[in-house]
């Protein structure tokens, strides 16, 4: 055996149904052992959507996407998912190499990615984006360290690692016995989760039973930890009000009596309320970041008058954005298990204050017959086709924002955006990896720009039968920056084409509609819902719809706005 068969061993030890990837470089090794494995390979059209593919599948799943490709690629397209992977914590093993064949590869100008003079220094490319990255030399330390990526890709805050094979390494002989030893794959990738202290539960404990208006912001860190059930009992026992930031959106069911909506720049008015209005903030696997925050407007979140409570698994996002009275450092599942255990309060305010807090979720724009489709009405059509079994993956720009306002989700675990490092063109590989990992109905909504990024995943969708519906929010531009705009032409840039989105759709074997009035628009989605293929919906909608003038926060606006 050797290296290359003994590294997709490992990954039918460890339990990797697909791989997403492209063949090149010292890869190719690798890749020549999966078709006698029980490993799939997933290959869309470049390495940028295999990334997002990769990224999503561990994100939905809580288990390591394995992305696998040649070393510039990776370090350059394939980037796109691990920032994302390591913005949203998903768990995710690279799997590259540093082009090495011979000793050609260190004489300028061949291409190699060790750092030497002439190449690219893939390893340092890789700090900046991964946990850990390892670039073994030998055929043993080559798996122990695609052992320890898949350790650390789950443990503590979940995120990204990668492994760089080098030179021949990967096509020699695996020793039977070595120094140091090569132990069991499934014992050496063991984890454990981590608790808060006993005297950090009580703490909190009493802050939420003395509390009259207990708020929970719920964040990513509740999906990462599979925690749903047990925020759901933390919200019931202490009679708090939920409510997410955008990366936890559909931690909590959107539908139950106590769900206010998502905070945020661009969020509900009525769940930034909530948060305002608050005596008691539990926190629980959010960082704060500045969207979620409102740019930290003054009034929005308040710690000399409210006491805020932090639970994390990464002790530093504990008090690093407002100073935390409480912090529970450790697993989210772990520490809502032991506050539900610990305690419980009722109050009169939570249950009427989150029912006031929802009305944020419709306008009366949902309803509108307009034509061109109002894009708040679009939302509306989408929500029409929503069911608990429907998984969405929205992309980058407005169309985010006006899902996240008049989506309501209505179970957890059914909603997922581009929200770490935000990138256009995610919703839509997004979508076939969530397709491939599960047998839902799933939508992906992006803009025409987003979706023209990688609607060759598309493509992919058809090799693999899956069958997603892609829905274009069409405004023939970038939409969000052209609302930016002073005035006519003032930012350069951002107008499009007018795609013929159909047609591509046709092209790659998907069915392809394109709709113009609302009617239309509920009929494409019910068709697409009942498809075996994918189906594309181009859907006209009306450009002039301003999402910032729309959706902005009164909070946000204190401190300036979008045009700050």
């Amino acid at each position: 055996m050797n290296t290359s068969e003994r590294l997709v061993a490992s990954l039918e030890a460890l339990g990797v149904e697909r791989m997403f990837g492209y063949p090149g470089g010292r890869v190719i090794e690798l890749f020549d052992h999966l078709p006698d494995s029980s490993v799939e390979l997933v290959r869309p059209r470049d390495e940028r959507e295999a990334s997002v593919m990769a990224e999503m599948h561990g994100r939905l799943t809580g288990k390591p996407g394995v992305l696998a490709g040649q070393g510039p690629w990776i370090g350059s397209l394939g980037l796109i998912g691990q920032m994302e992977a390591r913005l949203a914590s998903s768990p995710m093993v690279t799997i590259t190499e540093a082009s090495e064949r011979g000793n050609y590869s260190t004489l300028a100008p061949y291409q190699q990615a060790r750092g030497d003079y002439g190449g690219l220094d893939l390893p340092k490319i890789l700090d900046g984006v991964t946990k850990e990255h390892w670039f073994p030399r030998t055929p043993t330390e080559t798996v122990r360290s695609l052992q320890l990526a898949f350790k650390h890709a789950v443990s503590g805050r979940p995120g990204p690692t990668a492994v760089i094979l080098d030179g021949d390494a990967v096509t020699a002989e695996f020793p039977e016995e070595s120094t140091p030893k090569v132990w069991d794959d499934e014992r050496q990738t063991a984890t454990w989760k981590a608790a808060p202290s006993a005297r950090d539960v009580a703490a909190a404990t009493l802050a939420l039973e003395g509390a009259e208006r207990p708020v929970i912001v719920a964040g990513n860190g509740v999906h990462a930890a599979n925690a749903y059930d047990e925020l759901q009992s933390v919200a019931e026992a202490y009679d708090a009000a939920v409510v997410t930031s955008y990366l936890g959106k559909s931690t909590f069911p959107e539908t139950h009596e106590l769900a206010g909506g998502v905070i945020g720049s661009f969020g509900h008015e009525g769940a930034n309320q909530l948060v305002s209005d608050a005596d008691v903030l539990l926190v629980v696997g959010c960082r704060l970041n500045p969207m979620d925050t409102n740019w930290q407007a003054p009034t929005f979140i308040r710690p000399d008058e409210q006491t805020i409570l932090h639970a994390d698994i990464e002790p530093q996002n504990a008090g690093w954005v407002y100073p935390a009275d409480v912090g529970l450092i450790g697993d989210a599942a772990e520490t809502l298990r032991e506050l539900a255990d610990a305690g419980g309060n009722d109050n009169d305010w939570a249950g009427d204050a989150a029912q006031e807090a929802k009305k944020s979720f419709h306008a009366p724009e949902c309803d509108s017959d307009s034509v061109p489709i109002l894009p708040q009405r679009a939302v509306s059509e989408i929500q029409n086709v929503l069911d608990e079994d429907t998984i969405v993956t929205a992309d980058s720009g407005n169309n985010r924002f006006w899902l996240l306002n008049y989506l309501q989700v209505p179970a957890v675990g059914t909603y997922y955006g581009s929200g770490g490092v935000g990138g256009m063109g995610w919703a839509t590989p997004a979508a076939v990896s969530a397709a491939l990992a599960t047998d839902k109905h799933v939508v992906g909504v992006a803009g025409d720009g987003g979706f023209a990024m990688t609607m060759t995943s598309v493509e992919t969708a058809v090799e693999h039968g899956v069958a997603p519906t892609f829905v274009v929010l069409n405004d023939t531009s970038l939409g969000m920056v052209r609302q930016m705009q002073h005035g006519p032409d003032d930012i350069a840039g951002v107008e499009f084409h007018d795609t013929e989105f159909t047609k591509v759709a046709e092209a790659f074997g998907a069915v392809g509609v394109r709709v113009e009035t609302p009617d239309e628009l509920a009929d494409a989605l019910a068709d697409g819902k009942e498809s075996d293929l994918p189906t594309v919906i181009d859907v006209r909608i009306d450009r002039e719809q301003d999402m910032a003038e729309t959706l902005q926060s009164s909070f946000y606006a204190t401190v300036g706005g979008l045009h700050e």
